[in-house]
């Protein structure tokens, strides 16, 4: 079974010996660093690059190549060796480009030395850097594991080596590329311990993007993705079709269809739709879809993040003027109190009305260029809001009144909505990427929303809850039948009302567990799942699993945490929240984190492991270009609305045919 990593993903290796194939689709440098136990290159001799492609356990090419095929022997490196880094950089001698923005997300696969994918990860996200440590091998507690890192340098190989403690980084940087300079290829022969199995090297172009790259402003750490044995910064998404940064990365050949990465695509995708021909002397119209992608449900992603993008720079430009303009008047007026000629007279005033009058039209200036580009904004979002599929729209979209169960996973489904001050009411989908990559907690706590609504305890406990089950109706709604299984954690029984939608349909694996034996049931079979999918891939036989084991993805949705739960059942949690993403077991929590107080600092990790939301509107989300304040507002079902209830027994009824 390949294991096909996000960023800060990790997957354990059951092999030492191991070939790590890249495909970039135009030429890249490719090196490798060893670092001991603190992560520190002690030396060059610890680096591996076309100049001196051989170390002790590790073998790179010599040449730069759209393709490379790196050898490894973990046993063969030295014990004082505790990770070995892979590293792409772009030649620096002017034929080619030079920021990874700008070319197709490069592919790397971690393989056996018989061509078997163990781990796969795409590097999207990137930008103006023109180096990337695309991933790492490391020990931990004696054995190895393989971690997608994706962290891209826009200081190149110098800055690379440097953030790794290198003493002699920018003599060792200019030295590899003087190395590759008169050197491309469009290939490489493989290592000479390596397999001589090319023909099952993938041959890659670009992929979707990996994660929503919001980060959670109320936490201590930015947003993380996967399975940790240590922290990793959450990615921005990769650049949007004719942008420098956004969702979907165009280069010379676009994005494939993530859900088949078996099957990778060298061609580029078709182009996407035109507007229709515009009256003379008017701007064409907005079109749905109008990103790069393979499918529409793949364009209609990255046009959203493209919006988003969009609407995070326009506004921060805005901010920008205002601020410019705050200053200069506020210099302005410095220089007239400390002019003794104003004080006396009317000289003083009319300074003083003149600055204000320059500040007033710095200011209109600006917020005509951004209502310009929110007018644009909100014409694209009229046209793009209806034409989203069920897993991006809203509960109150027409779209759900024609569902039907899928035969697919979407990219992405919608969260709820973000804004922010300047653009209301404009609003863009919170798309997150599936499968989830980290758990989800939806904050109950007593802070007031920006409305001052929702601030008594009772209140908003059962707006967090109802924005849990309209989340986890979502996700069933958007997986094929008996492709996903909600479990319910209920420990006082307080959320019936909420729950009876889920419970009502039958679309739940079983009753909600309410009290501590209920609580200790289910928590026990879910971390069996866990150890028993994770054994059965760490010893290359996925196919040994029990009959009875549901290989399905799995949700647990707890709620009133911690409430019911004794320290053996917080230490199951834990383990449930890191381990359980990578294996297909998600968490889904309704929590007060003032409930839980007691537990000090040791759930901590938890809280900030799971991407929290909020059920009333609050400013807690940032973005990954600029890092506004964004206002999150939850995707809940309209008040007297059947759509959820009529989703939910379509779902049940597929589920049932299987049975």
């Amino acid at each position: 079974m390949t294991a096909e990593l996000v960023r800060g993903q990790n997957h354990p290796l059951t092999q030492v010996r191991l070939e790590v194939r890249i495909s970039a689709g135009t030429p890249v440098v490719a090196a490798a660093t060893l670092s001991d136990e603190q992560g520190t290159v002690r030396g060059v001799e610890w680096v591996a690059h076309p100049g001196a492609p051989a170390l002790p356990g590790v073998e790179v090419s010599r040449q730069a190549a759209a393709e490379h095929r790196l050898a490894v022997d973990l046993d063969a490196v030295a014990d004082t060796v505790h990770r070995v880094d892979v590293l792409l950089a772009l030649p620096t001698d002017g034929r080619g480009p030079v920021r990874f923005g700008a070319v197709a997300a490069p592919f790397v696969a971690v393989t056996g030395v018989d061509g078997t994918e163990v781990a796969t990860f795409t590097l999207t996200g990137l930008d103006a850097e023109s180096a990337v440590v695309a991933l790492e091998l490391y020990r931990r507690q004696g054995a190895w594991k393989v971690r997608a890192v994706g962290q891209g340098y826009a200081g190149g190989l110098a800055e690379l080596l440097t953030d790794q403690g290198l003493a002699e980084a920018r003599a060792l940087a200019d030295g590899i590329q003087a190395a590759v300079a008169h050197s491309h290829a469009r290939a490489v022969p493989a290592p000479a311990f390596g397999t001589a199995d090319t023909d099952r090297a993938h041959r890659h172009a670009a992929a979707a993007p990996d994660t929503t790259g919001l980060g959670d402003r109320s936490g201590p750490t930015p947003q993380t993705t996967g399975t940790y044995d240590a922290p990793q910064a959450g990615p921005a998404d990769p650049a949007r079709s004719g942008q420098t940064a956004g969702p979907a990365q165009t280069g010379g050949a676009g994005p494939v269809d993530y859900t088949h990465p078996g099957r990778r695509r060298t061609a580029p995708p078709p182009p996407p739709p035109q507007a229709p021909p515009a009256p003379q002397g008017q701007p064409a119209g907005p079109v749905a879809g109008d990103a790069t992608g393979w499918t529409m449900d793949e364009r209609l992603y990255n046009q959203v993040w493209g919006m988003f993008e969009d609407l995070a720079r326009t506004t921060a430009a805005y901010r920008s003027a205002v601020d410019f303009a705050d200053s200069r008047m506020e210099k302005e007026l410095d220089q007239v109190l400390s002019d003794p000629r104003h004080r006396i007279g009317g000289h003083g005033e009319a300074a003083r009305e003149a600055a204000r009058a320059r500040h007033a039209d710095l200011v209109g200036q600006a917020r005509q260029v951004l209502d310009r580009d929110l007018a644009q904004l909100q014409a694209e979002a009229d046209v793009v809001e209806p034409a989203l599929p069920p897993a991006y729209a809203r509960w109150d979209n027409p779209v759900w009144h024609g569902y039907r169960v899928p035969m697919e996973m979407p990219m992405a489904l919608r969260a709820g909505d973000l804004y922010l001050p300047e653009s209301d009411p404009l609003r863009i989908p919170l798309l997150l990427r599936l499968p989830l990559e980290r758990g989800v907690w939806i904050d109950s706590g007593r802070a007031a929303s920006l409305d001052g609504s929702f601030t008594d305890s009772h209140e908003m406990r059962h707006r967090a809850m109802e924005t849990a089950v309209a989340l986890a109706a979502r996700l069933l709604a958007v997986h094929p039948a008996g492709e996903f299984t909600v479990h319910v954690i209920d420990p006082a029984g307080s959320a019936v009302q909420p729950l009876a939608p889920l419970v009502g349909t039958g679309v739940l694996a079983g009753p909600p567990a309410v009290g501590a034996a209920g609580v200790t049931q289910v928590l026990e079979r879910l971390t069996e799942r866990v150890d028993l999918v994770q054994m059965a891939v760490r010893g290359g036989a996925a196919d040994s699993l029990p009959p009875g084991l549901d290989t399905a993805q799995q949700l647990l949705l707890v709620n009133d945490f911690p409430h019911g739960f004794d320290d053996r059942a917080v230490t199951r949690l834990r383990y449930l929240a890191d381990e359980g993403p990578s294996v297909g077991v998600h968490l889904l929590m309704v929590a007060d984190r003032e409930d839980s107080a007691g537990y000090g600092p040791l759930l901590d990790p938890l809280w900030r492991s799971l991407l929290r939301l909020t059920p009333v509107a609050e400013d807690h989300l940032a973005d990954p270009w600029v890092g506004h304040a964004w206002t999150f507002e939850p995707s809940l079902v309209p008040a007297g609305s059947q759509v959820l209830q009529q989703v939910l027994t379509q779902v049940a009824q597929a589920r049932a045919k299987l049975r």
